[in-house]
């Protein structure tokens, strides 16, 4: 076995760089994945690494560029979370710009939670979406929070940072979603290409948005609005049902 890095490694101080800084992240313009699952995802959909590093008794994943050997007790004070997981991989960050208008994009508005944008990324992926685009005050994309919570979705679909001019600019229609106007989600008219806006959690989109129409999730209870990523659920797979020429694959 090669050498063991220690913590005090300055490959293992850049790990724990790019885990906890965003600026970091963008300076190096590489991210950390955690765990041999997510890595493997990772590995499927072509992107490119820089090393994987490996807790005593870890096996290395293929494809995941060269493999280092941290010495005892390193995984735990690097890793984000209690159970770390015995692998790390630096990844390449990728950049991507807005698709040709088609089907549908999912659009976030200054989001804060990355439990949040990972469960909108792995809906909007799954729905079939053209991509995710973030304006900018929203959370990392790369942020590992974000990463697990997407369950390798992050890694499938296009995810750009701009602005909702931007998106109106490049040719989409804007729809964006409300607790308290609009018509129900389920009796827009989808014609493509649609561009659906959520907004901050605790905010909402602003009223003078520049959007095209308002929809709502209508609802009987006493709560006043559902869970972004749950909304963002039931309107990306409503659009994907009903939007021509967009498909879910079967899970």
């Amino acid at each position: 076995m090669s050498e063991q890095l220690s913590f005090t490694n300055p490959q293992i101080q850049r790990l724990r760089r790019l885990l906890g800084r965003r600026s970091s992240r963008s300076e190096d313009g590489a991210f950390v994945v955690e765990g041999a699952g997510l890595i493997a995802e990772a590995v499927r959909a072509g992107w490119q690494f820089e090393a994987q590093y490996l807790a005593p008794g870890a096996e290395p994943v293929h494809g995941a560029g060269p493999v280092r050997y941290l010495a005892e007790g390193v995984i735990g004070r690097v890793a984000t979370t209690e159970s770390p997981q015995p692998i790390l991989a630096v990844v390449a960050i990728r950049t991507a710009a807005l698709p040709l208008p088609s089907g549908f994009l999912v659009v976030v508005d200054r989001l804060a939670d990355p439990g949040n944008l990972g469960t909108i990324l792995r809906s909007a992926e799954a729905a079939g979406a053209a991509a995710v685009v973030l304006t900018p005050g929203s959370v990392d994309h790369y942020n590992p929070k974000v990463v697990r919570a997407s369950a390798g979705a992050v890694f499938h679909v296009p995810v750009v940072v701009a602005e909702i001019e931007e998106v109106r600019a490049a040719g989409w229609r804007l729809i964006g979603t409300s607790s308290h106007q609009g018509v129900a989600y389920f009796e827009l008219a989808p014609s493509p290409p649609s561009a659906v806006i959520f907004g901050n959690e605790a905010h909402g989109l602003p009223e003078d948005a520049p959007v095209d129409e308002w929809i709502t999730i209508p609802h009987r209870g006493r709560a006043e609005s559902l869970n972004v990523a749950m909304a963002a659920a039931i309107v990306c797979f409503d659009l994907a049902r009903r939007i021509p020429g967009v498909g879910t694959a079967a899970s």
